[in-house]
């Protein structure tokens, strides 16, 4: 049974310790921190009741009416799924994305590859949503996301859905010298023992963001470590995406969206990093060594949050500008 906060983004119309290195909030500009300061929640539940709290603490939701809510959270959801998508290779424009998700319907001339990505990854994001009320997450948590995201064909026992890979894979990547090399990923052998490292960490570090800084590092330390072992045979770029917000989304902010346009400069500072760590392994086991292409990421990452804050802040916009249109009502008589 769904609780009320997952029943919420399951609206069938709408699905929607710290490294040392650490990107304070106090960096931001002006506008950016005026947005962010006002993004805080109590609780989950917050989300739903629109209750400032006790301690007047507010959600991005909070003070608009409910078609500027439900407007928010389409567009949170069709930016997230056309950029995470699109950076993997997805040939629909955002705006065929959005009608996709909104109208159930096809775009002529697409793959139905493509459709069936971003409705998997919709139905993904609605799963995150759901997991806020979770304390911790479990493998089989990672599990059913990845089979929402992965496109399920045939089955096939070398490449499955829904559970950690069974063979190695790797990708070409040039190196800082522009050399064109074949990097591996984790053993197959070696995942179940990274993969419960990482859970463990992720469930250290979930919940326990005070601050907009301290929700970055988490995310940041989350994605790049689950894409240096890379559980699964397919999908981990998405899956990142996705479950490294949840930290960010239980502090009470919107999630960090990075854009198609940045995947280049993304994939590149992913690969330069795993490449100076090396493959992750029992003799190799700490999830994130330090290196300054973690820092390069945390700048990426921290830009590119900009996205989402002004989804939130056009919002507020709107729900401003209809509130100062209101007639005051007068008394008769």
């Amino acid at each position: 049974m769904f609780s009320a906060t997952a029943s919420f983004f399951m609206l069938k119309k709408s699905p929607f310790p710290l490294r040392k290195s650490e990107l304070s909030y106090h960096f931001l500009p002006a506008k950016q921190k005026k947005i962010i300061a006002g993004l805080r929640i109590k609780s989950v539940n917050a989300i739903i009741n629109n209750d400032n709290g006790d301690n007047g603490m507010k959600t991005f939701f909070d003070g608009l009416d409910e078609d500027i809510r439900l407007k928010l959270k389409d567009q949170l959801r069709d930016f997230w799924t056309h950029n995470s998508t699109a950076i993997e290779g997805n040939s629909l424009t955002l705006d065929e994305t959005a009608f996709v998700l909104r109208e159930d319907l096809a775009i002529g001339g697409k793959l139905l590859r493509d459709h069936q990505e971003v409705t998997g990854h919709a139905r993904a994001i609605e799963m995150i949503y759901g997991m806020l009320d979770k304390g911790k997450i479990s493998e089989k948590d990672l599990f059913k996301l990845h089979k929402a995201v992965q496109i399920q064909g045939m089955y096939d026992i070398y490449n499955p859905v829904g559970a950690w890979k069974k063979e190695e894979n790797g990708t070409y990547v040039v190196d800082e010298k522009g050399k064109r090399i074949f990097k591996y990923f984790a053993a197959p052998d070696e995942v179940p023992y990274l993969m419960d490292r990482w859970i463990s960490k992720f469930n250290e570090l979930y919940g326990k963001a005070k601050s907009e800084s301290e929700a970055l590092n988490s995310y940041d330390f989350l994605h790049v470590s689950f894409t240096r072992i890379h559980p699964f045979y397919d999908g981990n770029g998405r899956i990142a995406r996705l479950v490294s917000n949840l930290p960010v989304l239980k502090a009470g902010l919107p999630p960090i969206i990075i854009s198609k346009e940045k995947r280049c400069e993304y994939i590149e500072t992913l690969s330069f990093y795993d490449l100076a760590a090396g493959i992750p392994s029992r003799k190799n086991p700490e999830l994130l060594p330090s290196h300054p292409k973690l820092d390069e990421f945390t700048s990426l990452v921290f830009a590119e949050w900009k996205n989402s804050i002004d989804l939130v802040e056009n919002a507020r916009m709107e729900q401003n500008k209809r509130r100062n249109t209101r007639k005051p009502v007068t008394a008769s008589g």
